[in-house]
């Protein structure tokens, strides 16, 4: 970075825009301040950032071009995607036969004109803009999902001095906070870009040369402007004593919870922490109470999925699983259901690691094995608080699956989740830990497999052609599309330029009947299991998304990515 800094001054001492007194005072305040000499002055006003694109593009004999004066076609801002734009902070300017002209704000990064050249399959003629610019014409042309406001995150940093990052993360538990500090502001800035843009998780990320940021939003992992590296420590720690976690305890994992306030709303962030071989990385979950107080459409039923599954969860006894991997939605359905039969007359408790979400009305136990609280331990406990209703946040091991199932033989109803591909493989892990086929086969009322698809924006969705390459992707006869409606979105400042705002899932129910019910007495496969459940009408989830696809609702690319294991 030094030398970096060093070519540039000399540049603009050359071109007249600083003088050599001016450097040598930047240069003793850049020292102590732990910054860049270019970025301190400025930061200083003494020069502005055209002034550096100017003396970058002088030194590489470049054009410099005003990105903020030029009105770039859709199809010129198509020649890069938005991933690769964002990536190499690369913007488009014009194409002329096998050339397209781009502009960056740093004409030194071979490695960057290397990858366009590679990427885009095209020669690169380049011209300089200034930071700025790039970061407005991203986010004017690209979304703008670049991260927290550029003109606070950039203020904030400013005033955080190496001085005022030591005062900040001495602030600990006993003493004063200021929340005008710097660096709160620096991290609360972080939680409510995250919030505005309905992200599900936060992950701070240590590498090697950089401190990386990235929000997951609608499942999918997005890359934000990430903070200077020398901050990784004050940072981490000020989240640290945040989530009441040990600030002097680097070696292992840590766990903690953090209330912060955005707007009038309180939000709650579940927060992990794990050393890394860089540092330690941080992810936080943001735990929204909205999402609780979901109905059963809103969660993606179509009408006959609603009806069936409200039968079910209104049954007095009997156990209910719910499957599919890690983040697709399979807390949310249960709450959800808990949310839907909660009522005065009926006592629900429920067994959890850890506890999310706080329910009005329901009874939660938080397992904690440090103590022995285990699952088992606490559903042996919870069955003489005489509860009619049960939700086991998962089913680990054969003692906890026996529990439960034997709960659900002597009047209780069970709501519990398991780590399955699909609905019918269920039974054959229940079987597969040690629980007696009989007892599952007597106990299980319905098995249900769910995953997640991002929905089409509404406020930008227009009607799409399928080509024949989707229609047949998902084995559709164009003859009998007659009444579909394919919808896609073009992309607007609703749905940061996605096409996509919000989710919901696909399902299949295999609701089990005497003869499956026999099947699974005789310990057959689940292929054929799964061969009953289709016989007696259940669909699988390509099925139900392909339904969503022709309701307008999602696309053949968000289904085929969510059901990529089920295309029978």
């Amino acid at each position: 970075m030094a030398e970096k800094d060093d070519y540039l001054v000399e540049i603009l001492v050359d071109l007249g825009f600083v003088t050599a007194e001016q450097v040598s005072t930047a240069r003793t305040e850049a020292a102590a301040a732990g910054v860049g000499v270019v970025d301190l002055l400025v930061a200083n006003k003494h020069i502005r950032p055209a002034d550096v694109a100017q003396a970058k593009a002088a030194h590489f004999g470049a054009e410099v071009v005003n990105l903020g004066e030029l009105k770039l076609a859709d199809e010129i801002i198509a020649l890069i995607r938005r991933d690769i734009a964002k990536k190499y902070r690369a913007i488009p300017v014009s194409h002329h036969g096998n050339t397209i002209t781009v502009a960056v704000s740093d004409p030194s990064d071979l490695d960057t004109i290397d990858s366009l050249h590679h990427l885009l399959r095209a020669d690169i003629e380049l011209k300089v803009a200034s930071d700025q610019d790039i970061e407005a014409a991203l986010a004017k042309y690209y979304g703008g999902r670049q991260g927290p406001d550029d003109s606070k995150w950039r203020e904030t940093i400013q005033e955080l001095t190496e001085s005022e990052v030591a005062v900040t993360v001495a602030a600990n538990d006993g003493g004063a906070v200021d929340a005008d500090a710097p660096l709160i502001k620096l991290v609360n800035t972080l939680i409510f870009e995250a919030f505005k843009l309905r992200a599900s998780d936060i992950h701070l990320e240590p590498l090697a040369k950089t401190f990386r940021v990235r929000y997951r939003i609608d499942g999918v992992m997005q890359e934000m402007k990430s903070p200077p590296k020398r901050l990784q420590a004050s940072i981490i720690s000020r989240l640290k004593i945040q989530s009441n976690m040990s600030i002097a305890e680097r070696r292992i994992p840590q766990d903690g919870r953090i209330q912060s306030k955005v707007g009038s709303k309180m939000i709650d962030l579940r927060v992990s922490c794990l050393p890394t071989n860089h540092g330690e990385s941080i992810v936080m979950r943001i735990l929204d109470k909205e999402g609780l107080r979901l109905g059963l459409p809103e969660l993606g039923f179509f009408t006959d999925d609603q009806q069936t599954f409200e039968k079910l969860i209104a049954l007095p006894d009997g156990i209910l699983l719910v499957t599919g991997p890690t983040g697709s939605g399979k807390t949310t359905t249960l709450y959800s259901c808990l949310h839907f039969i909660n009522r005065p007359d009926r006592k629900i408790i429920t067994v959890e690691d850890p506890v999310e979400y706080q329910l009005a009305g329901i009874n939660q136990v938080q397992v904690n094995e440090t103590v022995g609280l285990s699952f088992s331990m606490a559903l042996r406990s919870i069955l003489r608080q005489a509860p009619n209703v049960i939700m086991l946040g998962e089913i680990r091991d054969m003692e906890t699956a026996t529990i439960a199932i034997n709960a659900s033989l002597t009047g209780h109803l069970v709501f519990s989740t398991l780590h399955t591909n699909d609905a019918p493989s269920a039974v054959t892990r229940l079987i597969d830990i040690g629980v007696k086929p009989f007892l599952v086969a007597s106990s299980t009322r319905a098995l249900m497999a769910q995953r997640l698809v991002r929905k089409v924006c509404r406020q930008c969705a227009t009607p799409h052609t399928p080509t024949e390459a989707e229609l047949k992707s998902i084995n559709l006869d164009p003859s009998s599309l007659a009444n579909a409606t394919f919808m896609k979105g073009k992309g607007c400042s609703n749905c940061s330029n996605t096409g996509y705002r919000g989710r919901f899932g696909v399902f299949e129910i295999f609701v089990i009947d005497d003869e499956a019910r026999k099947l699974i007495y005789d310990k057959v496969p689940s292929s054929v299991l799964r061969t009953r459940a289709r016989e007696m009408g259940m669909r699988t989830l390509r099925e139900d998304g392909i339904r969503k696809i022709l309701a307008g609702l999602t696309t053949t690319e968000e289904v085929i990515r969510a059901t990529v294991g089920d295309a029978d």
